[in-house]
């Protein structure tokens, strides 16, 4: 039994020293100096949270030309004693000390890592061989660094878990050394007990050195400024930088937020505690990652193989169809070859039976000697016609084929050009969300683009969300996928709310980058739908409203310019008011128009339906002081209290400005303080419960003015001329069936 449980607990032990060396050993990857590949030895803190060897380093601004003072002339560690001393140290030539002494006194050199050649200060960069980024050291170069102490006691104790039977030795013996036991802090070395007594006479100040356990590493006993050589006492968390007494009164840190040292050491152990309990108590979701990502490795390397399959396969292809292509085109010059080469041997025969010595010649001849008449016409007459083809032939020669194979050439510069391009497909790039025509009304209308290279899309997908300051997470996203063509639309959205919108593209390579989001608020209320009423009402002369009744323009005509010319001896202008064919009797309502900016003086509001019937009939005085459109009743009724809300409230607009009034008297004298600039769109909401009409930007939907009007009977909405103008109602955004897109899919995205 007790057998047993001494096996069990070696067994434990054991484990436990394999989970150690693992972790040590895993650790090595974090004490690698990333120039030289070994261990630290007084390792640096870098700007960017990199370490670095001060050897290395040093080493690093030498090959930019920098003049760095020798790490090892104080040293500080047995790295930088001459027995163990880095080899590259003494592969480097190091100045003569006239030389140095030369610089120093010329102005050079006065900082470790100062340029050569430079008498003015200047910044020290120094290339993180980490993260492969120029780091500034200021001008003081390495000498600004601290030293990383913390790294170099987990080097320290690493070594002594992986070398745990490697003796110090002593660094004075002569050889052979002997084992080292004792060290100094002060004289930064190790010793045998003979050594250190040689080393440290009675009666010296050397004989005060208390004596320490021996070391491979010699620290200071604390973090010192590496300008002022004081121990840091405070923490600069505007720079991140430890500083000391002296660094904390300087003007560098001037209205800098420091606190003590300990203040930073809790507040930084508890988060860095925190992340590591986090990470380990997460180790399930990290093997679960590890495995995912092994996974998706092994799908890359399948996936990556079976696509060079595809490609050689597609090459294989082309070769093969260029191959059959070649053999047809071959076999057309060949049979026109054969043809030509076959008219030219004809030809040739022709000619040579004309020679002297040929047969035709000779048969010619002897058919000249017959003297029997009739046989010679029988033979003559088919001898004849030979000699007279040949005689043609012989006066009007020309070769029967041409050598020339000319035609035959092949234009090949397109097919060039198209192998030349021939590459992977490419994602579609970000689309660009065109601003001018995405507006929200009654729904939304997106429109976007393709940049000028992108390559092309097949089909989009547009995604949105409604934003909500209140909610603690976000909301999901939803999508509309599958749309065709570069504009969509968004529906059933909540009034009064901000969406966000972006857009991504998608072809045979895949989906492309999403667009920039874009933020649109809907309307406040929703939408009224209404024409304007031409039954009754407006001048017909003044006014022309348009087919669709979604437009009017105002035009003054000969009336009103002999009215102008009478305006002195009191002529009085009238306004021409149209209305909407909708009235208001409950709930909340909003419309926007578009007002022609060259207009001279419109006026877009509500009014009560029978007020606006008596306005018809009895039109108004533009000039009569005593009239005032924007309260909405005569100004001669100022002089009783009426707590009444007006019957009409009108926003005035003329020559691209809106008046805001703000319930103050008015004057010319100050006409910047009371307008703005008119906006693309003039959104008007009104409530009719609560008696009241908002007039807002309809494009950034800013609040422009509010006033109270009249809701004791049907409100409708209104519209007044002085003078030439134009507005159109804004059109929704369901009846721009031109523009309407197919939506094939729905779905919601986390």
């Amino acid at each position: 039994m007790a057998e047993g449980e001494d096996l069990q607990t070696f067994t434990s032990i054991m484990d436990a020293l394999v989970r150690i060396s693992t972790s040590m050993k895993n650790m090595e990857r974090e004490l690698v100096c990333p120039v030289c590949k070994e261990m630290y030895k007084q390792p640096l803190a870098l700007p960017c949270t990199h370490n670095v060897c001060h050897v290395c380093a040093s080493e690093v601004l030498l090959q930019q030309g920098y003049l760095c003072c020798d790490p090892t002339s104080e040293p500080s560690s047995p790295a930088a004693t001459p027995a163990t001393r880095s080899p590259r140290l003494g592969r480097r030539a190091v100045p003569k000390p006239d030389r140095l002494d030369r610089l120093l006194k010329s102005g050079f050199g006065t900082y470790p890592g100062r340029k050569r050649g430079t008498v003015h200060p200047q910044t020290v960069s120094f290339p993180c061989p980490a993260c492969q980024r120029d780091v500034d050291l200021g001008e003081r170069g390495l000498g600004s660094l601290f030293r990383n102490l913390t790294l170099e006691r987990v080097v320290e104790r690493y070594r002594q878990t992986i070398n745990i039977s490697a003796a110090i030795m002593c660094q004075f013996c002569k050889p052979p050394q002997l084992e080292a036991t004792k060290g100094c802090t002060e004289c930064k070395s190790s010793f045998c007990n003979e050594c250190f007594k040689l080393y440290h006479p009675w009666g010296t100040q050397k004989a005060q050195h208390e004596p320490t356990p021996p070391t491979l590493t010699f620290r200071p006993k604390g973090l010192m400024c590496p300008e002022h050589k004081e121990e840091v006492t405070h923490y600069c968390k505007t720079c991140q930088r430890l500083v000391c007494q002296l660094c904390r009164v300087r003007r560098t840190h001037t209205s800098h937020k420091i606190t003590p040292v300990l203040s930073a050491y809790q507040a930084l152990r508890e988060k860095l505690t925190k992340s590591l309990a986090y990470i380990l108590s997460s180790q399930d979701t990290v093997q679960t990652q590890i495995a995912e990502l092994e996974e998706t490795v092994k799908h890359t390397e399948v996936n990556g193989s079976q696509a060079k399959e595809e490609v050689s396969q597609l090459i294989q292809g082309l070769c093969a169809m260029l191959e059959e292509k070649r053999a047809t085109l071959v076999q057309t010059i060949e049979e026109c070859q054969q043809e030509r080469l076959a008219s030219l041997h004809g030809q040739i025969q022709e000619h040579q039976a004309m020679l002297e010595n040929s047969g035709m010649v000779g048969y010619a001849q002897e058919v000249l000697k017959e003297t029997d008449h009739p046989c010679f016409v029988q033979a003559a007459k088919q001898l004849h016609n030979r000699i007279l083809r040949a005689t043609d032939s012989l006066q009007s020669f020309r070769p029967a084929a041409t050598a020339s194979f000319s035609h035959f050439q092949l234009d090949v510069s397109r097919e060039l050009k198209l192998l030349t391009d021939l590459a992977f497909i490419r994602a579609p790039e970000a689309p660009v969300i065109d601003t001018q025509r995405t507006y929200a009304y009654d729904q939304i209308f997106l429109c976007w683009r393709l940049p000028q290279h992108s390559p092309p899309a097949w089909h989009y997908t547009v995604e949105y969300r409604k934003t909500d300051t209140k909610a603690k997470g976000l909301k999901l996203w939803q999508r509309r996928e599958e749309i065709r063509g570069t504009s969509a639309l968004v529906e059933y959205l909540d009034t009064d709310s901000i969406y966000v919108l972006r857009v991504k593209g998608c072809n045979k390579a895949g989906f492309g980058e999403y667009s920039e989001d874009i933020y649109l608020h809907t309307p406040p209320a929703p939408v009224l739908n209404f024409f304007l009423d031409n039954r009754w009402g407006f001048n017909r002369d003044r006014l022309a409203i348009s087919k669709d009744q979604r437009a009017v323009r105002s035009v003054p005509g000969i009336p009103m310019l002999f009215a102008a010319e009478r305006l002195m001896t009191s002529c009085h202008l009238s306004i021409d008011l149209v209305i909407g064919d909708v009235a208001v009797t409950q709930g909340k309502s909003y419309w926007a128009c578009c007002v022609d900016p060259s207009s001279y003086l419109v006026k877009v509001g509500v009014g009560l339906e029978s007020k606006l019937q008596e306005w018809f009939q009895v039109p108004q005085d533009v000039v009569s002081p005593r009239y005032d459109p924007d309260s909405g009743h005569d100004s001669g009724a100022e002089d009783t209290t009426v707590e009444a809300p007006p019957p009409y409230a009108f926003l005035t607009i003329g020559m691209g400005k809106i008046l805001l009034s703000h319930g103050s008297a008015l004057t010319s004298r100050d006409p910047n303080g009371c307008t703005v600039p008119l906006p693309p769109r003039i959104g008007i909401c009104l409530d009719y419960e609560q008696g009241k009409v908002s007039f807002y930007d309809a494009v950034s939907f800013r609040e422009l003015w509010e006033c109270g009007v009249d809701c004791s009977g049907p409100v409708c909405p209104a519209f007044c001329f002085i003078g030439g103008g134009a507005l159109h109602l804004q059109e929704l955004v369901a009846n721009k069936q031109e523009r309407k897109v197919t939506i094939q899919g729905f779905s919601k995205l986390d």
